[in-house]
């Protein structure tokens, strides 16, 4: 025979353990420290980025593959930087699981590029604005920027979540 109660009572302590873990994740996704070591990892991958990008549209590149080999050169950079410093102690250890965390990176990643790239192409080609400063364009690297402004949030959720597999906070939060 079996006591409604107890069922109620299991169903019920799932429900706080699935509870509890969300509560979990999204903590760990508001730790100040990694979201900090997370921007500035994106700067010095905005950086290479915008130069990548840049220097191929001045080479004469059309703007969108440009735009994309800037991002997937940010990726490696910034995936390296990610797995040895702001995810460190987050994967196993060891040569095969860093290239299958590098290769999830890219595939999470896809959520953000689609991202940029749009914003990319709405203020590049749709709000296109003639600014030239130094014989570059400007508002290619305008663009650009807002582009990598607007893939940043997608790329930090997916890459916690899903490359990293981020559940608790850090010690230093």
């Amino acid at each position: 025979m079996t006591d409604d109660r107890t069922g109620d009572s299991l169903a019920s302590a799932g429900n706080r353990s699935s509870r509890s873990d969300i509560g979990q994740r999204l903590s760990a996704l508001a730790s100040g420290s990694r979201f900090g070591r997370f921007v500035s990892v994106g700067v010095v991958g905005a950086l290479f980025d915008v130069t990548t990008a840049t220097a191929l549209r001045e080479l004469g590149v059309f703007p969108e593959l440009a735009v994309f080999v800037g991002i997937e050169v940010s990726i490696l950079v910034m995936f390296v930087l990610n797995d040895t410093w702001t995810f460190s102690g987050e994967g196993a250890a060891g040569r095969f699981p860093m290239v299958r965390r590098l290769v999830r990176s890219n595939v999470v990643r896809i959520g953000g590029i689609l991202v940029q790239l749009a914003a990319f192409r709405v203020l590049y080609r749709m709000i296109a604005v003639d600014l030239t400063l130094l014989g570059i364009d400007g508002w290619f690297v305008v663009a650009k920027v807002a582009g990598i402004a607007a893939g940043m949030i997608v790329n930090y959720i997916a890459e916690s979540l899903f490359t990293w597999r981020v559940h608790t906070t850090t010690g230093n939060d």
